[in-house]
């Protein structure tokens, strides 16, 4: 799942670090993608930190519960046929972007039908400290954060999730993330024609798409 659908499960919880640990896993890739961190079993004795644990550890739930699903098996399939014809010509592997095309139409989903606010995840992320997550990532191993902080600030300060509630941007937002990958992802008619078939598809799970949060919801550890 992308960020704010993390959020989505805990959008109640107004500890500012366990909301940044739901999201850290996705920061990190973001930021730097040959780090690799398993703090999963660790125990600090700064309680700020193990909040960051703990949603981390939420973090690794729901994407186990949300990645062996059926409503993932069936929409993101779905989305890569629907998707194959239509980047013909790219490099970008189908299944990669059915799966990121899913959860980008679900982050959308959830501000347009007001189950959550970008406002509010940007609140908690602008509240912690660096000090205490520099605390978390050197208790975790990582020998050098400047990579992580430089994308983390600039992450915040953009807003970029703010964009997900204009339907049109998800072809967009597409696009940026398959950059990471490849130099030239997609062409303007590959873009627009993206765009086509994600707006397509968004109508076409309105009405369900709420069912993917509630089973997941009902298989969560209690906190």
């Amino acid at each position: 799942m992308n960020f704010l659908s993390h959020f989505y499960f805990d959008r109640a919880d107004t500890n500012c670090y366990h909301i940044l640990g739901i999201v850290l896993p996705d920061l990190l890739k973001n930021a730097d993608k040959t780090i690799v961190l398993h703090p999963e079993k660790l125990h600090y004795h700064n309680e700020k930190v193990n909040s960051i644990i703990k949603g981390w550890n939420k973090h690794l739930e729901v994407d186990r519960y949300f990645h062996s699903s059926d409503f993932f098996l069936t929409h993101s399939h779905e989305l890569k046929k629907l998707l194959t014809p239509v980047i013909a010509g790219s490099p970008v592997k189908p299944f990669f972007l059915g799966h990121i095309a899913l959860e980008l139409i679900l982050d959308n989903l959830l501000i347009t039908t007001n189950k959550i606010t970008a406002h509010d995840f940007y609140v908690h992320l602008n509240g912690c400290d660096h000090e205490v997550i520099q605390e978390f990532l050197t208790f975790a191993g990582l020998k050098d954060s400047s990579k992580f902080f430089r994308f983390f600030d600039g992450f915040k300060r953009d807003g970029y999730l703010h964009t997900y509630s204009e339907t049109p941007k998800i072809a967009y937002a597409l696009k940026r993330i398959c950059m990471r990958v490849w130099k030239d992802p997609f062409t303007d008619e590959h873009e627009a024609a993206i765009n086509d078939a994600v707006v397509k598809y968004r109508e076409h799970i309105y009405d369900s798409f709420m069912q993917i949060f509630d089973t997941i919801n009902s298989q969560l550890s209690p906190n």
